[in-house]
């Protein structure tokens, strides 16, 4: 009797409040085989899924697009093994070996993927206050699409994991140890995915192997998050209890004197949800200078604009703080590599936050930091002491490879 070959495709969840981010997989090679998204769900009828087959099916590259009332994650789930059963996709394929979800927030518990069961849900539900926003949807989307296949391994692949390998000594804050301890106040970083995936790709970039590498990950996005890896291992990062801490960003303010939030709510007589909202969404660039957007900001910097100049300054120079200070944090510096949105594709935030920092053996070349392309690239000088370089972040490719790597035969 001939064996039946082991499925290789991974399906990827990003379940968000209203939303559901998908791509399926083929890990025999990496290949995607479909990508999607559903947005505004439960918004009476204005709910939309666009769905693009990737050269697979009669499909064939062609975006498709629904409108209408998505209720709820099931029912947006149901809709995408719909999209996915038109191009012989579908989820009771035997081709499917799992599901893969990004879960936000793992805390200490977590430091790896995990196939989920009732205690991984419980435990899940269980750090929900230290992640009010996210935890919740990716608990809905994972239930959900349990509910759909119960027979499929459903791994949970946490943005906080790759940060667990930083010391007490950086995860620590210096505040009193039992009130921490009682309250889960500590650092645990996010974005984990991304830094570990860029890491790895800038050692490969440098023909060198993880452990042997040093890198800085600069993951600029509208959020945005630095962090220090030590031979393939997250030593420190910038984001912490939240992803409030850290860099400037589209719409946070990173770091701050915490006194802030007392003067506000004293002098300035606001609710401990109105500071809230102030500094994860009115606060970063468009507290600055009115626009969230670095294109739009470089815009206005051409025509003079010196509100747009002062944003942009005070985000280079909360940059430069963290280079400088996870380059003594590391000791030796192999590379720096700038990923996400704005770390992929604006030229100018890469120039300026390396520019003065030569004696570091930092500098890119303007040729090569100008060039847009897909794929990672050096664009610091030949023979540069430390290299800089732009490595596409492809977080669904690293939750389906640790998916499979747990589960795949």
């Amino acid at each position: 009797m001939t064996a039946q070959p082991s499925p290789t495709r991974v399906l990827v969840l990003n379940s968000g409040s209203s939303s559901v981010k998908y791509q399926l997989l083929d890990m025999s090679d990496g290949s995607r085989l479909a990508t999607g998204l559903v947005e505004r769900i439960g918004e009476d009828s204005s709910a939309r899924l666009k769905h693009t087959p990737l050269g697979t099916g009669e499909g064939g590259g062609e975006s498709r697009e629904w409108n209408g009332p998505i209720a709820d994650h099931e029912t947006a789930l149901k809709a995408v093994a719909e999209q996915l059963a038109k191009d012989g996709l579908g989820l009771d394929s035997p081709e499917l070996a799992a599901i893969g979800h990004r879960v936000v927030h793992g805390g200490k518990s977590f430091t790896e993927p995990t196939v989920v069961d009732e205690s991984v849900l419980a435990e899940i539900e269980r750090l929900i206050p230290v992640a009010p926003l996210h935890n919740p949807a990716n608990l809905t989307g994972i239930r959900t699409a349990r509910a759909l296949r119960p027979d499929l391994p459903q791994v949970a692949v946490f943005d906080t994991a790759f940060h667990t390998t930083m010391p007490e000594s950086a995860a620590r804050y210096a505040i009193d140890v039992r009130t921490a301890d009682e309250h889960r106040v500590r650092r645990y970083g996010f974005h984990g995915t991304s830094h570990a995936y860029v890491s790895r790709a800038t050692a490969k970039l440098l023909g060198k192997a993880p452990e042997d590498v040093n890198v800085i990950v600069l993951h600029l996005g509208n959020g945005a998050s630095a962090s220090a890896v030590r031979g393939g291992k997250c030593v420190d990062t910038s984001m912490g209890l939240t992803p409030l801490e850290g860099l400037v960003m589209g719409t946070r303010s990173g770091d701050m004197d915490p006194a802030v939030i007392f003067h506000l709510a004293r002098v300035g007589g606001m609710s401990i949800d109105e500071i809230d909202t102030l500094l994860n969404k009115r606060s970063g660039l468009i507290g600055l200078c009115g626009d969230n957007d670095m294109r739009e900001i470089r815009r206005r910097i051409d025509e003079g604009d010196e509100q747009a100049q002062l944003a942009f300054d005070i985000y280079i120079h909360r940059l430069k703080k963290y280079i400088g200070a996870y380059y003594a944090v590391l000791g030796r510096v192999d590379a720096v590599a700038f990923t996400a949105g704005v770390g992929e594709n604006a030229a100018p935030v890469r120039a300026a936050a390396v520019a003065g920092l030569e004696e570091l053996g930092l500098t890119v070349d303007d040729g090569l930091n100008a060039v847009r392309a897909d794929e990672a690239r050096l664009i610091s000088p030949a023979g540069a002491r430390v290299a800089v370089a732009v490595v596409p972040t492809d977080e669904e490719l690293e939750i389906a490879t640790q998916t499979y790597a747990l589960v795949g035969q």
